[in-house]
């Protein structure tokens, strides 16, 4: 879902989408590139991406993956599911009323 979201905004690069992540949850979150490229692998496979080659900033050939339809319609699908996990956890939390 995080890899969805982050190519909601712009079309990126695998290092790319990994630092957006690190860098919007301030470091909370990182994506390890043994989970990325098997996870955009898959997204390509089920058609939630495309992907192109494209040059990077440092002038290297790099797969620039963009959010398809197909992965926008998944992403709302994702976001609702994490949204019943959320409150679930929350609900849990709650401390008791005794």
């Amino acid at each position: 879902m995080l890899i969805l979201v982050t190519l909601r905004r712009e079309p990126l690069h695998g290092y790319a989408i990994a630092q957006r992540i690190r860098q919007t949850s301030d470091d909370l979150l990182r994506v390890e590139e043994g989970s990325l490229y098997p996870a955009l692998q898959r997204m390509l496979i089920e058609g939630w991406v495309s992907a192109k080659w494209g040059t990077s900033a440092r002038n290297r050939r790099v797969r620039v993956y963009t959010l398809t339809s197909t992965g926008r319609k998944q992403l709302g699908r994702e976001t609702k599911r994490v949204g019943r996990v959320i409150d679930g956890i929350a609900r849990v939390m709650r401390p008791s009323e005794a």
